[in-house]
């Protein structure tokens, strides 16, 4: 699988990114199937949160024996110094790690989110203390949410973070107010050297009424042909890559997608974004609104 620098990371990080949302409701059996199958197709980095149900003590149970081979970035949704402490000394504890590659702001999908997390006794003074004593080497931020992209250009201006993570796809950037902040954003982080991750890069539409036939929040795209088109989109924009979609038996098509994608004209990525406008963009989950 092709490999991208991760920014100023310096990591040579997987184009594939495993999205730990994927174990939240699995047993261990069917997380270490999934965890093995990432590890076989060449997968090299993890990107997990507490909020994320069982995921991190399915990871821990089985990460001890491979913890050298991947970057492991976990994540904080409190926003003061001290609940952000707590909580990540109970992630370390479930992950059954005494260190993080990457430790993100998670969800910041607000200026005034994003106010409460970088101001005083927020909880970023806890991320650039636990770089300070080794406990991360990195420090990010992630959001979902229609605002993402000017929030997370308005947090660069205000901390030096080394990534960010946020959602691109075709039907999100034919929308004008999100795909003029999104580009700029990219263009500031490759200026910048700040590693990008990609969220819902396969995201169909929000699943309303519908009974949900996958594990994602939203409805996914499940055909194999469509997935590879999607993934070949994000990975044609100036990012390190995508988080694999949280659901399992749907992670295999992800993977075969990463390791087969070619890059995608800007002529096509715009017939695309054409072509995908008629679906209903996917922002942010439920239990964040």
């Amino acid at each position: 699988m092709e490999k991208r620098r991760f920014g100023r990371t310096g990591h040579m990080s997987s184009v594939a990114i495993f999205g730990a949302a994927a174990l939240g409701e699995t047993d261990q059996a069917v997380s270490e199937k999934a965890l093995d199958l990432s590890l076989k197709n060449g997968v090299n980095h993890i990107d997990v949160a507490p909020s994320y149900g069982e995921a991190e003590v399915r990871i821990g149970a089985w990460l001890p024996p491979h913890r050298d081979k991947f970057f492991l970035g976990c994540k904080t949704m409190e926003r003061t110094a001290d609940s952000a402490h707590q909580e990540m000394m109970a992630s370390l504890k479930r992950l059954n790690t005494d260190h993080f590659e990457l430790y993100q702001l998670h969800a910041v999908t607000s200026m005034e989110k994003l106010d409460k997390v970088t101001g005083k006794g927020g909880a970023l003074e806890t991320a650039i203390k636990a770089r300070d004593e080794g406990i991360t080497q990195f420090i990010g931020i992630t959001g979902h949410g229609s605002e993402m992209p000017r929030v997370l250009l308005e947090a660069l201006k205000r901390f030096d973070f080394d990534t960010v993570l946020f959602p691109l796809n075709p039907t999100l950037l034919s929308i004008p107010d999100y795909a003029e902040p999104a580009l700029e954003l990219l263009e500031v982080c490759g200026e910048k050297d700040v590693g990008v991750m990609i969220i819902k890069s396969i995201a169909k539409q929000p699943w309303g009424d519908r009974p949900h036939t996958s594990a994602p929040w939203y409805e996914p795209f499940i055909e194999a042909e469509i997935i590879q088109d999607l993934v070949s989109f994000a990975l044609s924009y100036p990012v390190t890559g995508i988080c694999t979609v949280s659901d399992v038996d749907i992670l295999p098509y992800v993977l075969d997608a990463c390791n087969n994608f070619t890059l995608i004209s800007p002529e096509v990525r715009e017939a695309m974004i054409e072509e995908y406008k008629e679906f209903e963009p996917v922002f942010t989950p439920p239990w964040l609104l």
